[in-house]
């Protein structure tokens, strides 16, 4: 009788694990499924080393819908082996301004007396603009990869 509890017991455990397993598939797909319409994406298709870049426009159960080079395209969730987005936040311009005033009366080795004429400080200005680059594509959803990898 101990064996058959065992066995039972056995089942039970890999009847939970398969169940687990499925559910984290449907899981990173939810994250795609939530992705903004308009983040650039990247997709690589079964068999293929190099992955498309788009625009992501939506996606349910069965495919995501994307626009590549102002063209829209539905590709199979079956036909997707991995899917990068790239964040929206960071990069963009940074403006820096930097201000400062100079007292030329004040430099080193120039004595200062109080008979000498008030001379003007001078005020320096700069500005600059930056760029910061686009952020690194993430992953976002791989085929057949458990929930804890993503």
């Amino acid at each position: 009788m101990k064996v058959d509890d065992d066995g039972g017991m056995r089942l039970f455990v890999i009847s939970i694990g398969l169940a687990l397993s499925v559910f984290g598939a449907d899981d990173t797909w939810t994250k795609v499924k939530q992705l903004k319409s308009g983040t650039e994406i990247r997709i690589f298709k079964v068999g293929e080393k190099t992955g498309v870049v788009a625009k992501f426009y939506e996606a349910d159960d069965e495919r995501a819908v994307v626009v590549v080079k102002n063209e829209q395209k539905a590709i199979a969730k079956a036909d997707i082996e991995r899917l990068d987005a790239r964040p929206l936040k960071g990069g963009g311009l940074t403006k820096t301004t930097k201000s400062e005033n100079i007292d030329p009366a004040a430099e080193v080795g120039k004595p200062r007396t109080p008979a000498s004429p008030a001379v003007p400080a001078l005020a320096s200005s700069a500005t600059g603009v930056s760029y910061g680059g686009k952020p690194d594509f993430e992953l976002v959803y791989r085929r057949g990869a458990p929930k804890s990898a993503q």
